[in-house]
């Protein structure tokens, strides 16, 4: 008999928080969606129907030239309606096999085990759970076997302590599925057509339902929040010492450290192994990888890193460079400022639209006392400049490659500041004796 696999992904995912569909949200860089279709693929059907809704053309576009059947659920009324707008281009003569596009971890093995139970009747996968709060429960006669699915919103206060719980995987012939289909309502609280009413249908005519129960929870766990889904390229390789608040879409890698109050905005991506402790940081900006921030507060868009280090008092405005081995400390840097290589910039307030050159030292303390370096709008300062402090850098000055400046420069001028190239022709290197 052909098969038929039908995979729900039509869901708005709104504990998500995210404005990225459910089903593309990635697990181990992949979309959740794409692991259900390899694990469907892996039976041979004769078509996967995938039952898209919110975000649809995102979802379609993320899978180009993949021989999928789309099929259009709008609006969204739950699971039953959502079968029922792919059951026209089923097969009458098809096994139809019901997965769940949020639902990324379940084994071919357990998927060949319900195609097996399918034969006798309508087969259907369980779970045992401690907490089976949000499932629909599995409701048994005295004989112990399964009488009807109860959704937790329509169960009573004895049927929500069940433990065993409906794992959302149906399987069953097209034929028995077209009329039970038919007789789907919606008098519940969600007011919406439940798949999980083909239950009572099949008993009501006496057709066997075959639960089968999982040994490993994993398997049928699916995703509902970026808790679960976890944002963390690896949930064990991460440590959280005070407080970690993040926006939407956020991707944080393995080995991160976070101590005191951390928050993080949408869109941000921490690279591995970065050490943040007391830090903001605005949406849209990339932390790259071994970078350290104390006490920092960082702007929307801004790129940081690998190997940054921002010290307390570092404040960071929108669209900031700061690049491998550039230590901040105790400065303001202003919009679309750069330091992007090798540089110091200690107790200074840089405007916007500064580039800082490779090498470039703020010396800002004397033995005694620190004192601070203004480099205004639109500066330029060349590599392994040495700026002495207190000194003004005015707006639109570039300031040459090599110079030590220790007085205020004017606007808009090169200023230079090195001692005169001297050539020795008659210079020879000392030898070594012996």
């Amino acid at each position: 008999m052909p098969l038929d696999v039908v995979v729900l992904a039509a869901g708005l995912g709104k504990r998500m928080r995210s404005d990225l569909p459910k089903v593309l949200h990635p697990l181990a860089g992949r979309p959740l969606l794409a692991h259900v279709i390899d694990t469907a693929r892996t039976l041979a059907p004769r078509k996967i129907f995938v039952v898209h809704g919110h975000g649809a053309d995102r979802v379609r576009a993320a899978f180009p030239d993949s021989g999928l059947d789309w099929v259009l659920q709008a609006p969204q009324r739950g699971t039953g309606h959502a079968v029922m707008q792919a059951l026209p281009q089923v097969s009458p003569a098809a096994d139809v096999l019901i997965l769940y596009g949020d639902v990324p971890l379940v084994r071919v093995e357990t998927l060949k085990r319900l195609l097996e139970g399918a034969r006798e009747g309508l087969a259907i996968l369980t779970a045992e759970l401690a907490d089976p709060s949000g499932y629909g429960r599995i409701v048994r006669d005295g004989a112990r076997r399964v009488a009807r699915i109860v959704e937790q919103n329509d169960a009573t206060a004895s049927e929500l302590a069940i433990g065993e719980v409906n794992a959302g995987f149906f399987c069953l012939s097209a034929r028995r599925l077209a009329p039970w289909l038919s007789k789907i309502g919606n008098d519940n609280a969600q007011k919406e057509y439940y798949l999980t009413d083909l239950v009572a249908l099949a008993v009501a005519d006496a057709v066997p339902v075959v639960a089968l129960k999982v040994d490993d929870q994993w398997e049928v766990a699916g995703v509902n929040s970026t808790q679960e889904l976890a944002t963390l390229a690896d949930p064990a390789r991460i440590d959280v010492r005070g407080a970690l608040e993040c926006g939407r879409d956020v991707s944080i890698d393995v080995n991160c450290v976070f101590e005191g109050r951390v928050s993080i905005g949408d869109n941000v991506r921490v690279g591995p192994n970065c050490v943040l402790k007391n830090v903001s940081i605005g949406a849209g900006t990339e932390v790259l990888a071994f970078s350290h921030l104390d006490d920092a507060e960082i702007g929307e868009r801004c790129r940081v890193g690998p190997f940054a280090r921002l010290r307390p008092g570092a404040h960071l405005a929108r669209e900031v460079h700061i690049g491998n081995f550039v230590e901040v400390k105790a400065s303001r840097l202003g919009a679309g400022s750069k330091a992007n290589h090798l540089s110091y910039i200690g107790d200074s307030e840089v405007g916007n639209a500064v580039n800082i050159g490779a090498g470039t030292i703020t010396c800002n303390y004397d033995g005694a006392a620190k004192h601070r370096t203004v480099i205004e709008d639109e500066c330029f300062i060349g590599s392994d400049a040495t700026l002495v402090a207190p000194v003004r850098i005015a707006r639109g000055s570039y300031i040459g490659a090599g110079s030590t400046i220790s007085k205020d420069t004017p606007p808009g001028q090169l200023t230079v500041a090195r001692a005169r190239q001297v050539s020795i022709p008659s210079w020879k290197p000392p030898r070594k004796k012996g």
